[in-house]
């Protein structure tokens, strides 16, 4: 793939090459850890079959969200807010939501057919879970978790390369704008709360 063609179109490629039923989404800084029980992921989704994703915790952070999309004349409202709808059962530990963070298990056909937009270059998580928003069932188990590595000082020569990285890791403004205006546009949207 030729370079900075962005995360997304990056994601999709990856994804395209997957030949299993089930794929597993990590950040290059998570860690495995004894609680990182992805065989319990997998439990859950053979026991619920309509379930598309289902997540864990990073570092013992339980980041998971709603999605309340409220339709109006000339366009809807969307809002993201913490927490859950309800608890799966059989599994009280995990519970039904609209998105979860950068480790899950999925299913791969969903991912396929939700895919990643290309447009979006960079920081673009909650974007994946709007655009399956009525296309995928999330879930995320609290007792599931993967580890973070640990950002540490930086000096010298590895400092100055830290340093670039973050020229290409933060958002730039027009970025953000173009962003917010394909968010807008493509889920006719005349509002969002992030």
């Amino acid at each position: 793939m030729p370079p900075a063609k962005g995360w997304f179109a990056g994601r999709n490629l990856v994804v395209s090459q997957v030949s299993t039923k089930y794929l597993l989404w990590v950040d290059d800084d998570f860690l495995f850890t004894e609680s990182t029980k992805i065989e319990k992921l997998v439990e859950v989704m053979e026991a619920m079959p309509e379930l598309d994703v289902v997540g864990g915790s990073v570092a013992g952070n339980f980041f998971n969200f709603k999605l309340v999309y409220e339709e109006g004349e000339d366009g809807g409202c969307l809002s993201r807010r913490m927490g859950n709808y309800q608890s799966i059962p059989g599994f009280p530990d995990c519970h039904l939501t609209g998105g979860v963070v950068n480790f899950f298990l999925a299913r791969t056909d969903s991912v396929r057919r939700v895919g990643f937009d290309p447009r979006l270059q960079r920081v673009a998580h909650t974007e994946f879970f709007v655009d399956g928003l009525g296309k995928l069932l999330v879930a995320s188990c609290s007792i599931i978790s993967v580890g973070h590595q640990p950002k540490g000082q930086a000096t010298g020569e590895e400092k100055k390369v830290l340093d670039q990285y973050w020229t290409f890791r933060i958002e730039k403004q027009e970025e953000v704008k173009m962003k917010m205006a394909l968010y807008y546009f493509k889920n006719r949207l005349k509002c969002f709360s992030p």
